[in-house]
């Protein structure tokens, strides 16, 4: 919650021309990436494939048990393709020919046969270093990364920050600003205190510190190189990057502390239930549903600050260190035991090359963020231009007294209980 005094000078055309100005900016984004995504390149007309017709496992025998024409063209459509039939071709030192003969020198592989032997991680490798990670010479699933990094995880992010922002701005042109009802009283209540706020802020901005970078990285070499040219690009990617690892470290601290402040009061209570019922209230006018200290929407921010965020560190310290923290195998692993997301009848791969779980690490990090971004927008939004009164809270610690009984009533009846309990305790005469 942040920018509040910022947008309260400005006047309500110039706001809503900004959030007008933010929305085609993403919409831009979207556009190019989706006319520059993978998937308009193979339907566009010079690239119509033509229909699968043979079932590849019934054509492979007319080649010899080799690679046929439907396995190409599924490869070049990205459908899987069982490659089951070349990963055994890989020699076999009981077959080699004796060192007299014409082959003798060359073992039992061919060129073909070491070629896949390193491909497929099968090989005998022997490297100076002794590391795993540095036997592996060819990474089969490389390109398969790519193609999700630059293609659909790129491409639905943008579409749901784009959306987002949409939403947002339309909530804002049909609803306004959520004014308070009975007006402000000028009698202010403490609210936050200054280690409170302070955790909020330290998570906040470097959160988004984090996102910006993280967006220049992934938006860059696709989109945004070609309006800032090679030279100020790779400058601004090159800062971009040290200070999104090194921030890392003060996002990971700001969620210890803001978890630790507030976990007890973001329990679920009986009156959650009512709040979202009720919409919280932001959707009619003078509707106020009874709420403690946090209410329900406040509680689902919270908690999917705390999950994402701890989910998004263990990712990120995967990618900090590279090859020391793996973490996908043993989930794998766990996930398979469950039968938790696919039942019985699929697995999930259990043994990772170290490149792997790098590439797996990374997917996850960038889709979590992007789920985490759409829901800070959110928060935002209602924080700062979305609700009178509500950036206070965070800015000063002391929020208005009829903005506290509209949005918070039992957390206010409390505090009033309290205060009235110590004055009485000073009224009495001593003894």
């Amino acid at each position: 919650m942040f920018a509040s005094s910022m947008f309260a000078s400005v006047s309500a055309p110039l706001k809503m021309g900004f959030l007008k100005s933010l929305a085609v900016a993403f919409l831009m984004i979207i556009g190019t990436v989706f006319i520059n995504s993978p998937m308009m390149a193979q339907t566009s007309g010079s690239a119509v494939r033509p229909p699968e017709t043979v079932d590849p496992q019934v054509a492979r025998p007319s080649t010899g048990g080799g690679q046929t024409l439907e396995d190409i063209l599924r490869r070049q459509r990205g459908l899987p393709v069982d490659d089951a039939f070349r990963r055994a071709q890989t020699g076999a030192r009981a077959n080699a020919d004796a060192i007299t003969s014409q082959l003798g020198t060359r073992g039992a592989a061919s060129d073909s046969d070491i070629f896949r032997q390193l491909r497929f991680g099968v090989g005998d490798v022997n490297v100076s270093t002794g590391r795993p990670v540095d036997t592996i010479l060819i990474q089969d699933g490389g390109m398969r990364w790519l193609e999700w990094r630059k293609g659909p995880v790129a491409r639905y992010g943008a579409y749901a920050l784009g959306g987002m922002l949409v939403l947002l701005a339309v909530f804002y042109l049909i609803r306004g600003r959520i004014k308070v009802e009975h007006g402000l009283s000028g009698i202010l209540i403490h609210r936050f205190s200054a280690i409170e706020r302070f955790g909020h802020w330290l998570l906040a901005v470097s959160f988004i510190l984090l996102a910006l970078t993280g967006l220049w990285l992934l938006f860059g070499r696709t989109v945004l190189i070609e309006w800032f040219g090679i030279e100020l690009y790779a400058q601004i990617s090159s800062a971009g990057k040290w200070v999104h690892n090194n921030v890392a470290w003060a996002f990971m601290a700001g969620l210890v502390l803001v978890f630790f402040q507030w976990v007890l009061q973001n329990f679920p209570n009986r009156h959650d239930l009512v709040w979202l019922l009720k919409g919280g209230g932001i959707f009619k006018k003078g509707v106020h549903p009874p709420s403690k200290k946090f209410n329900a929407g406040q509680k689902i921010i919270f908690w999917s600050v705390i999950l994402l965020g701890v989910s998004l560190s263990a990712s990120g310290i995967s990618l900090l260190f590279p090859f020391e923290f793996p973490l996908f195998a043993g989930t794998f692993a766990w996930l398979n035991e469950m039968g938790l997301l696919i039942g019985q009848n699929f697995n999930l791969p259990t043994e990772l090359q170290p490149h792997q779980e790098m590439q797996y690490s990374q997917l996850w990090h960038t889709i979590v963020a992007f789920i985490m971004i759409v829901i800070i927008l959110a928060h935002i939004y209602i924080g700062s231009v979305g609700m009178q009164g509500a950036f206070a809270a965070m800015g000063s610690g002391k929020v208005d007294k009829n903005w506290a009984r509209e949005h918070h009533d039992l957390w206010v009846a409390r505090i009033e209980a309290e205060q009235d309990g110590k004055a009485r305790e000073t009224a009495l005469p001593a003894e």
